[in-house]
């Protein structure tokens, strides 16, 4: 935190290697590539902010040459501006989101988020607490079913007591090669105008989510409960078919050092949780056909769309700084069995599960200092492989990852 905090250069070397890049992924960093290279060189001042880093990535499942993380921002007033492609997390899940996650490599946008997060200072809107906004406008890759797509994300979060934090999150993708994307069909998406009541000019494709976090002391240790629901559709205002993520996390001390442990279930099969199974909605579209997707893979959920999943998970630091994390997963993937995903690039891997499969996987990982510089290791193992549209991920995924900071 006070590397990251401090003003000036800094800057980071990775060096990174698996045997398998693994379709399901979690909160953390996932480098989507067999092996690579990068450099991350960054610059902090007043008011400036900016970050360049070029990356190779060797046999990978879509491009080699990279800039992902780097950015130019800004402030004005309380408010910053910035242009770039850095990964996001929206929601609390520790496992997945169910609208916007780092699964998917990020998409090139311009934003603009609060840079204080103060509460309001009038009376009547005092009761919000600490708030955040962010909107963002990007545009996905040109190999897909509409070319050149954009994308709009919006957030907003606020604590209106202590311990209980509230997002509202929207995520509208429209335009591209062939589509309306003019300031009308921005407002008519803007205000539900869509699903249809446009027909040929329906505005796009939309998510929204809501998710709640509460957080709370039990002695010396910690305990949360959260939440998450996301609607592909709308009605009366509100998200309609609904998938949902559900979850608690706690902290120990223990062994001589301390652990955060996490259970959560999701289910992106629509309205399965609380209704009647509506299959091949979530993530997809009757236009934009690739579906919620980035180079093949799911902005939101690894475990994508039609999936019921649990996830039980635990991280233990030692008191020398080392770490180690391991975490189980029991998942149902494509429920129904079918895909209407349209794959237009030959060269993308497509992390879309082909049929209804039933796996168990396996996280571990270690992290340590090692020649001035930090290791991460780490394994993922299924108990048979994974069918994808795009075809098999292997059972085991050993890799290794070395960062030096200079």
């Amino acid at each position: 935190m006070e590397e990251q905090a401090r003003s000036g250069f800094r800057g980071e070397f990775n060096l990174n290697a698996q045997t398998e890049i693994p379709g399901i992924t979690g909160f953390g960093s996932n480098s989507l590539a067999k092996a690579g290279a990068s450099v991350n060189l960054q610059w902090q001042g007043e008011a400036w902010a900016l970050g360049l880093k070029p990356a190779y990535a060797h046999d990978p499942d879509d491009e080699e040459i990279r800039l992902d993380g780097s950015y130019l921002a800004g402030t004005l007033g309380n408010w910053v501006f910035g242009a770039g492609a850095i990964d996001r997390w929206w929601g609390p899940g520790w496992q997945s989101s169910l609208i916007l996650s780092n699964n998917a490599r990020p998409i090139p946008s311009v934003w603009i988020n609060r840079k204080d997060t103060h509460a309001p200072e009038s009376s009547w809107l005092g009761w919000i607490g600490p708030w955040d906004f962010t909107v963002l406008a990007g545009q996905y890759e040109s190999d897909r079913a509409v070319p050149d797509a954009k994308l709009i994300g919006m957030r907003f979060t606020f604590r209106p007591m202590d311990g209980l934090d509230i997002g509202l999150s929207r995520a509208i993708m429209f335009g591209g090669e062939g589509r309306p994307e003019g300031a009308s069909t921005i407002w008519n998406a803007l205000i539900g105008k869509d699903n249809g009541q446009l027909e040929e000019n329906d505005p796009g494709n939309q998510i929204a989510s809501i998710d709640a976090r509460y957080g709370f002391a039990v002695g010396e240790q910690t305990m949360g409960l959260y939440a998450q629901m996301m609607g592909e559709d709308e009605a009366g205002a509100f998200p309609a078919r609904k998938s949902w993520l559900l979850g608690s996390d706690w902290t120990t001390s223990l062994l001589n050092g301390d652990q955060q442990w996490f259970i959560e279930y999701a289910n992106t099969l629509a309205d399965d949780f609380l209704g009647d199974a509506r299959p091949n909605i979530t993530y997809d579209h009757s236009r934009y056909r690739t579906g919620y997707r980035h180079f093949g893979r799911n902005m939101a959920s690894s475990f994508d769309g039609d999936a019921e999943a649990i996830t039980l998970g635990g991280y233990h630091f030692m008191d020398n700084g080392n770490h180690l994390s391991a975490k189980v997963s029991y998942v149902e993937l494509n429920i129904d069995g079918a895909s209407r995903v349209v794959m237009p690039n030959t060269k993308v891997f497509y992390t879309v599960p082909e049929d209804a499969q039933k796996v168990a996987i396996m996280d571990f990982g270690y992290g340590t200092p090692l020649f001035d510089g930090w290791l991460d290791l780490s394994l993922q193992a299924t108990d048979k492989k994974i069918e994808y549209i795009s075809g098999q991920k292997d059972q085991w995924s050993v890799g290794a990852s070395w960062t030096y900071r200079f």
